[in-house]
Parts: C-alpha cells; sequence; structure tokens
C-alpha cells in the first residue's frame, strides 16, 4: 500500500469540482493507494516521476515515490488547464 499525499492545490482544485465529478475523482485518487499504476495512467513526457489519469473530462496529476511508497497528488483540473 502506498500512501497518498494530496497538495494544498490539488485540494483546493478538489472543492471546485462539480459534485458529479468530485466523487469520481476521490475514488480515483483513493485506488492509487493500492496501485498507483493503473491501467490507462500515462507517464508525463519531461519528468521522472508524474503520472496521470483520467476521471472523465478531468486530469489528476500526481508523483510517485516508489523507494518510500508515496503517491503525491499535484493538481486535479479540466484536460484544457491542466498542463499549463
Amino acid at each position: 500500500m502506498y500512501q497518498i499525499v494530496v497538495e494544498r492545490s490539488a485540494e483546493k482544485d478538489l472543492k471546485k469540482l462539480s459534485s458529479e465529478v468530485r466523487p469520481r475523482a476521490i475514488t480515483a485518487i483513493q485506488a492509487l493507494a493500492k496501485n498507483p499504476r493503473p491501467p490507462g495512467s500515462r507517464k508525463l513526457a519531461g519528468t521522472e516521476a508524474d503520472w496521470r489519469i483520467r476521471v472523465g473530462d478531468y486530469r489528476i496529476v500526481y508523483e510517485i515515490a516508489d523507494e518510500i511508497r508515496i503517491v503525491r497528488i499535484n493538481r486535479v483540473r479540466h484536460r484544457r488547464d491542466v498542463y499549463r
């Protein structure tokens, strides 16, 4: 099991989500504790440890630290805004 650490900016992003999307995003984040590289996850180009998963039109960007078993959630934003 991995420990999930949600950055302050990601917490703010989660609060801004609609009531339809928020529970799905939280469920996806909790599932990362068991499997930080689920089917459909992608490694982001140009970074060493950044990954992303899709939740509808939203993306969850996170880092994996395998040696200390931590998944750090960085951003939860709409797909048009997440990479800016």
